[in-house]
């Protein structure tokens, strides 16, 4: 959080200068391919478990959140060119990690996009966990993504097995033009377009849908850098397949986008000296390069023990006392403070149960906010354990 806002009110980031004094950038990104491990191979064994009915699912939640905010973390200060060379040898797993999840984009834009937020009344505490998780997949992607623009921004000093891996293995300008293309952060919804921005779907004027999104920034930057850099352009083998596929872009590259990205002009210019040019055969050198480990370790430790696992995290993290509980949300109320997460989001707060601007706090808890009454009593069963659980910890303090 104090990250975030000191990025916002652009001053000092004495937070990025700790994590690169102290070399926690490598322990930040194995973390976040542990608990990315552990969503994908013990939280599905942990819902399907038949005796697991927990009385809170905060707890868990915490957990799958986890991820959320070390990449959110790593998006605000991955800006900085010292923090990307600080990473060492964890920036292979890091751009494996983000090619995950640019894969995941374009698979669900082809199925129809991220999950939609659909209220249930008949769905358990553990399968609205799992829808929750399935969204949070999105924007985790969606961040992700612009962690790899900002390691592109540095490919003149990455490693040679870096820019290999980036390159050759996973072939990543291809795969950001499929992103351009599909757009997996635009949707059309009653004849509205809209974008993904701010952590929700915002309706877009008719006035402002020329003008470039973010992400497709990202995306467009990330390509320049990859295309036009010495560097990499001395390692990329373009193939016919990469040829057909970059010479798509053509289309996107108009007056309107040149007007607001004009560093686009020299990509133009390369795509139509790349439209002339012969393509090159696959290269078959040999090459001794690193390649990742924090995974792959990850996964010979624990192999045949994720049944194992789940079932000890049943016992021992997950169902936790009432007493225990109660410390946690003491824990949670001191940590996450009203203050500071209005401070990192300044914008107008919305309804839990609706998404409309809110005006109003649960006055019990003060956490949650509604537009009106009718809303907080719709949601009120989904809300009433975690808002007992706050209550409880602001009194004990």
């Amino acid at each position: 959080m104090q990250a975030i806002l000191d990025a916002t009110a652009r001053q000092d980031e004495p937070i990025q200068e700790l994590l690169v004094t102290h070399g926690k950038i490598p322990t930040l990104v194995e973390e976040l391919i542990a608990v990315e491990m552990w969503k994908q191979r013990v939280f599905p064994v942990l819902c399907r478990l038949e005796d697991f009915k927990p009385q809170n699912t905060f707890p868990i939640y915490m957990v799958v959140h986890h991820e959320a905010s070390i990449i959110n973390l790593l998006e605000t200060v991955f800006f900085h060119k010292e923090v990307c060379e600080s990473a060492e040898d964890t920036i292979l797993d890091l751009v494996d990690y983000c090619h995950r999840k640019l894969t995941l984009l374009v698979a669900q834009s082809g199925c129809g996009g991220p999950p939609e937020e659909e209220e249930s009344q008949h769905s358990t505490p553990m399968q609205e966990l799992q829808k929750q998780a399935e969204r949070m997949d999105f924007e985790i992607a969606l961040k992700a993504l612009s962690v790899l623009r900002y390691i592109t921004d540095c490919v003149d000093s990455l490693s040679l097995s870096t820019l290999s891996r980036m390159l050759s293995t996973h072939n990543l300008p291809c795969l950001l033009v499929e992103l351009l293309e599909h757009s997996p952060w635009s949707r059309c919804r009653r004849g509205k377009l809209q974008r993904f921005e701010g952590g929700h779907w915002q309706t877009v004027a008719s006035s402002e849908q020329q003008k470039l999104s973010k992400l497709d920034g990202q995306v467009w930057i990330a390509l320049y850098n990859l295309l036009l850099s010495p560097e990499a352009r001395a390692r990329y083998c373009l193939t016919s397949f990469a040829k057909g596929q970059l010479l798509k872009l053509q289309a996107f590259l108009t007056d309107t986008l040149l007007d607001q990205l004009p560093n686009l002009a020299d990509l133009k210019g390369f795509l139509a000296h790349l439209a002339l040019a012969e393509t090159q055969p696959l290269k078959k050198d040999l090459v001794l390069e690193q390649i990742p480990e924090i995974r792959e370790r990850l996964e010979q430790e624990n192999r045949g023990k994720w049944q194992a696992i789940a079932k000890h995290q049943l016992r021992h993290v997950f169902s936790p006392s009432e007493q225990d509980l109660r410390l946690q949300a003491r824990r949670w109320a001191a940590t996450y403070s009203l203050d500071v997460l209005e401070a990192v989001a300044p914008e107008q707060p919305h309804c839990a149960h609706c998404s409309a601007e809110a005006s109003k706090r649960c006055s019990r808890c003060q956490n949650e906010w509604y537009c009106c009454r009718e809303c907080q009593v719709k949601h009120w069963e989904k809300h009433r354990k975690v808002c007992v659980l706050a209550a409880q910890g602001d009194g004990a303090k």
